[in-house]
């Protein structure tokens, strides 16, 4: 594990984003209990990938379309809550950072670290925007 002072930065550059962060099992299970879509976001060290996917993030957050959700984990630091947040994503094997959209608890969109790490952050936003308008639309009855 880092010293928790080397992630503030990468902590915030999501919370004040606007995503809540999940430290705990409880944490990520009470988030993902909520109805509607949610956007969970595995955060990470990792410069090459996590420090693309952070902004990616952010950009796609401006977008008219979005998650009715948004909550985030540590990897390697909030284990606890990052092994119960990947017990969410059906199976796929464990990658961080990832981005999953999940609706009423089931995922339906996984981005995971290979897709992540061979992009840059605009065509990262350009992927969620495309995922939040396609996922995270409101329907009526």
């Amino acid at each position: 594990m880092y010293p928790e002072m080397m992630l503030i930065p990468m902590r915030e550059e999501l919370t004040r984003a606007g995503l809540k962060e999940a430290r705990t099992a409880a944490e990520v299970d009470a988030a993902l209990a909520e109805s509607g879509t949610t956007m969970l976001v595995v955060n990470s060290i990792c410069g090459c990938a996590a420090g693309k996917m952070r902004p990616g993030v952010r950009l796609a957050l401006q977008n008219g379309t979005q998650p009715d959700h948004k909550v985030t984990v540590f990897a390697g630091q909030d284990r606890e809550a990052t092994e119960k947040a990947r017990g969410y994503f059906g199976g796929h094997p464990p990658t961080s950072p990832a981005i999953a959209i999940l609706r009423d608890g089931q995922l339906v969109y996984l981005m995971q670290r290979s897709a992540i790490e061979s992009s840059t952050a605009p065509a990262i936003a350009q992927e969620l925007a495309r995922a939040f308008d396609t996922y995270c639309v409101k329907t009526t009855a």
